[in-house]
């Protein structure tokens, strides 16, 4: 048996498979584990966001304790995101994360709460959710490109040894050490859910050095206290990773990552 298709339809479908194998071969080395990542970003921006809907409420109720607990959980979810936050939503990272420049967000918040026990934030921390809320939506369809994503983890990995070894931006919460684990925890994920498979086929050995170069990194800030960490050791690890990840660039088809905010 074989079926007879009019000329006309044997064309449609020559040309229908024709394109849907240029899609396929357009699909990038990247793509699945972007879209992974992307899965990540979305559960730990909507903790975030979950966190600062409740900070809104106990905040409104004057319960101060209630507000610093939902302070820090909110923040841990936002700091495992700072691959992607300041180079893909620049606007909103400013507008939720300024430092020094602590006029909103959350270091506004965490002087008064923190500082001075003070729940009369109201408008502060409904700005807050309002940000958060749209990152949250907006993260759904947002271009995540490879080479911005590994521009971000090279940032992120370096801004733990250089900007935050002194005491870091959490100052007056004390919970600086908590920003730092989970800025790790951020370019640990983003790598190994992104990268580290395709270097591996390439060079397992550089992606092995890099997985080790970032567990050291973790080992240093599971310090007991801040100031446990010696700070030339902290600065070296991270230094010495981000050559390792600026390494790694080309074998991965991509640009070497400067430290600029640009993707």
């Amino acid at each position: 048996m074989y079926f007879f298709f009019p000329r006309r339809f044997a064309r449609f479908l020559g040309m229908s498979l024709l394109m849907l194998g240029t899609a396929a071969a357009a699909a990038g080395p990247y793509d699945d584990g972007v879209a992974r990542y992307r899965g990540i970003l979305i559960a730990d921006i909507g903790d975030a966001l979950a966190g600062a809907r409740r900070l809104h409420e106990r905040v409104a109720a004057g319960d101060a304790a209630g507000a610093k607990t939902a302070w820090l959980a909110a923040r841990a979810g936002w700091e495992r995101s700072e691959v992607f936050t300041s180079g893909f939503v620049p606007a909103l990272d400013r507008d939720i994360d300024a430092w020094p420049d602590a006029s909103k967000g959350f270091h506004a918040i965490e002087a008064k709460l923190f500082g001075a026990g003070r729940t009369d934030m109201a408008d502060e921390t409904k700005a807050l959710v309002d940000n958060l809320d749209a990152l949250n939506t907006s993260l759904r369809d947002m271009a995540l490109t490879p080479q911005g994503l590994l521009n971000g983890i090279v940032r992120l990995a370096y801004e733990v040894g250089e900007s935050k070894v002194d005491g870091g931006e959490s100052r007056v919460s004390g919970t600086s050490l908590a920003d730092m684990r989970a800025n790790v925890d951020g370019v640990d994920v983003a790598w190994r859910t992104i990268f580290a498979s395709a270097l591996a086929a390439r060079d397992a050995a550089r992606d092995a050095d890099i997985q080790r170069r970032i567990g050291a990194l973790r080992t240093i800030v599971a310090a007991p206290e801040l100031r446990r960490i010696d700070p030339d050791h902290l600065r070296t690890a991270s230094e010495e990773l981000v050559i390792a990840l600026q390494n790694a660039a080309p074998g991965l088809g991509l640009k070497t990552p400067s430290l600029e905010e640009s993707n």
